[in-house]
């Protein structure tokens, strides 16, 4: 039991915390169970990647965290993007792609489910002009928009930037472990907020 509550204690400082009154990590500490080693290791491949620079890592975990409305992997991923280089303009565009994509998502996924032409007809009236010219680049924006569309389970939306992202040259490496971390950080967000 004394290294669970290590492990727990492990876990909490990455974050800069040393307490933390949730249920669901008061659950996991009150036993012998395992998943906090897990999660502590998991949470740790979030941040490289041999496909993504230390900086797109802590870009992508602020925009998923941002989706999921975690404060406190916000502020992680936040300093960890920054600590890496990210300028405030990136940051920002990472919460705003998290938040233009959760329009998208919600509409596109309607358009999916209903399969009506009629729907595919009328225009969506969503504003997009931080696609056109992102300060993180065209191919960054569409595997950030991939990563929170995938969070946010939209099939359409994942296909067609998954294709974009192709088409501009990058490499199904760099989107799996694009992905990879969104899943990840999403598992987190389940025990730390």
């Amino acid at each position: 039991m004394e290294n669970l509550k290590e492990t727990t204690q492990e876990l909490l400082a990455i974050f800069g915390l040393s307490n933390l009154d949730n249920k669901a990590l008061a659950l996991l500490n009150e036993t012998e169970f395992k998943y906090l080693r897990d999660l502590k290791l998991n949470l740790n491949s979030t941040l490289t990647s041999e496909f993504l620079s230390e900086k797109e890592c802590g870009l992508i975990g602020l925009s998923v965290a941002a989706n999921n409305q975690n404060a406190i992997l916000i502020d992680f991923y936040k300093n960890y993007a920054a600590q890496n280089g990210a300028t405030a303009d990136e940051l920002a565009e990472a919460v705003s792609c998290a938040s233009l994509l959760a329009s998208n998502n919600i509409f596109y996924r309607f358009r999916h489910f209903t399969q009506k032409e009629k729907y595919t007809q009328i225009p969506a009236r969503i504003r997009m002009q931080i696609m056109m010219k992102p300060v993180t680049g065209k191919e960054f924006f569409e595997l950030l928009s991939l990563s929170i569309s995938a969070v946010n389970g939209c099939e359409m939306c994942v296909n067609a930037h998954e294709d974009s992202l192709i088409k501009l040259g990058t490499t199904e490496e760099r989107i799996f472990d694009a992905v990879r971390i969104a899943s990840l950080v999403t598992a987190t967000g389940k025990v730390i907020y």
